[in-house]
C-alpha cells in the first residue's frame, strides 16, 4: 500500500462514550474536527461516566458492532483509524480482525485500560489480547504509533510502573520490540515541572516534545484528544514526527485555556476548540 496525504482526512474512531464529552469518541470528533479532518464513529462501548469517575459500562452485541464495522467501510473511504477504548477480549480481537481486513494506511492506537480518574477500562483478561493489537497495527498499516500513558506502557512492557523518564523509555523501547507501530512514551504521569513525550521509531531517532508543566486538575481525555487529533494530522502529511510536535503543542493549548469551560467537579476536559475562540487569543 502506497501512503497518500489527505488534505481532509476522513478519520474513524473506535472507542467508547463520554455522555459529559470531555473523552471518547466525543473527544475525538472534537479533536478530530480542530485538527482539520471530517471525524466518524464506531461505538465499543457506551459509558457511564462523568469528570469524577465512571459510573457503569454497557456492551453492545459483537454483531452490532460489525454492523457499525460494516456501514462505514462499504459507504466511505477510511484515511486513519484511531482506536480508543476496547473494554474485553472480544472486542478487541474483533477489532483486530477488522484491521487485518481493510487495513486502514494511518492508525493510532491509545490502549486505554486506566481512566484519569483511576477506573479500569480493560479487563485484566484483555491485556494479551490487547499486547496483540499492538503487534496488529504495525503490520496493517504504512503509518501506525502506539500512544500508552505510563501506567498502560507498564502493562504492555509486563512490569512494573516507571517512576521516571528513563524508566518510561526503557519500557517503550521493550514495547516498540514487538511491532512496526511507533511507539509515544508519554510523560503526563511523571512528577516533573515539564512535560515531556518521546517518539520512539525502529530506524528513526528518538524525538523529544517537552511542553511546561500546567497546574490544572483538566485532564480529563487528554489521551483520547492527542491519539485522535494525531492520526489526523498523520493522515495529511504522512510526517509522524511533525504531526506529534502539531498535535503536542495544540494539546498543551488545549490543556492551558482548560480553566475557560469550567465543566465538571472533578478532572474537567481540555479546552478542543481552543484555537479559534476569541478569549485564548
Amino acid at each position: 500500500m502506497t501512503f497518500i496525504p489527505r488534505e481532509v482526512p476522513r478519520v474513524l474512531s473506535i472507542a467508547g462514550t463520554d455522555p459529559t464529552g470531555g473523552a471518547g469518541l466525543q473527544a475525538d470528533l472534537k479533536s478530530v474536527a480542530a485538527a482539520g479532518g471530517y471525524g466518524m464513529a464506531v461505538v465499543t462501548a457506551l459509558v457511564a461516566q462523568n469528570t469524577c469517575g465512571v459510573r457503569s459500562v454497557h456492551t453492545p452485541p459483537l454483531s452490532f458492532l460489525q454492523e457499525q464495522f460494516d456501514a462505514v467501510t462499504d459507504d466511505v473511504v477510511i484515511d486513519a483509524v484511531k482506536i480508543g477504548m476496547l473494554g474485553d477480549t472480544a472486542i478487541t480481537q474483533l477489532v483486530s480482525e477488522w484491521l487485518q481486513q481493510v487495513k486502514p494506511p494511518v492508525v493510532v492506537l491509545d490502549p486505554v485500560m486506566v481512566a484519569t480518574s483511576g477506573d479500569r477500562l480493560l479487563t485484566a483478561e484483555a491485556e494479551e489480547a490487547m499486547r496483540g493489537l499492538v503487534e496488529t497495527v504495525g503490520d496493517v498499516a504504512d503509518l501506525a504509533v502506539v500512544t500508552p500513558n505510563v501506567p498502560e506502557l507498564a502493562v504492555l512492557a509486563g512490569e512494573g510502573r516507571a517512576e521516571s523518564l528513563g524508566e518510561a523509555l526503557a519500557q517503550g523501547e521493550r514495547v516498540l520490540a514487538t511491532t512496526q507501530a511507533a511507539v509515544l512514551v508519554k510523560g503526563g504521569h511523571l512528577e516533573s515541572e515539564t512535560m515531556t513525550d518521546t517518539l520512539l521509531q525502529r530506524d528513526a531517532d528518538a524525538a523529544t516534545f517537552t511542553h511546561p508543566h500546567v497546574a490544572t486538575p483538566n485532564t480529563h481525555g487528554t489521551g483520547c484528544s492527542l491519539s485522535s487529533g494525531l492520526a489526523t494530522r498523520i493522515a495529511q502529511s504522512g510526517d509522524v514526527v511533525r504531526a506529534t510536535q502539531l498535535t503536542t503543542d495544540w494539546l498543551y493549548g488545549a490543556i492551558f485555556h482548560s480553566d475557560l469551560l469550567e465543566v465538571g467537579k472533578g478532572h474537567g476536559p481540555v479546552f478542543h476548540g481552543w484555537e479559534t475562540n476569541p478569549s485564548c487569543q
